[in-house]
């Protein structure tokens, strides 16, 4: 069941990764962690808080287990596999345009150059 806080779209910034990650593909934490460290190195999470973000996730019915598995020679059974829901899809869209529009605010301020990424 989505939360109130995730039904509005506000995410922690680790939250948003995560399902940025997942909206590209399934992955398993520590994957997800790769893939944020190679957008992002200033925001790479430590594993307990990975683990933490991922629980909340799937308990808002975010992101989901996924049964999907690479071939065993490639694949650690320890491993957790996640994949993004349709709920989590719609609230990362949410998360998205309201950065978006954060950034615009900003560039107008004169806090960032136009046409900067």
């Amino acid at each position: 069941m989505a939360t109130d806080k995730a039904r509005d779209g506000r995410l922690r910034p680790v939250e948003f990764h995560i399902l940025l990650s997942l909206s590209a593909a399934e992955r398993h934490g520590y994957g997800i962690i790769r893939d944020i460290e190679s957008l992002d190195a200033a925001s790479v999470p430590d594993v307990g808080t990975m683990y933490r973000a991922l629980a909340r996730l799937v308990e808002q019915g975010l992101i989901e287990a996924s049964a999907r598995r690479p071939a065993p020679d490639v694949d650690d059974e320890r491993r957790n596999y996640y994949r993004i829901t349709t709920a989590g899809r719609k609230v990362a869209r949410v998360e998205a345009v309201r950065l978006e529009a954060l950034t615009a605010a900003a560039r107008s301020g004169g806090l960032l150059p136009r046409g900067a990424r």
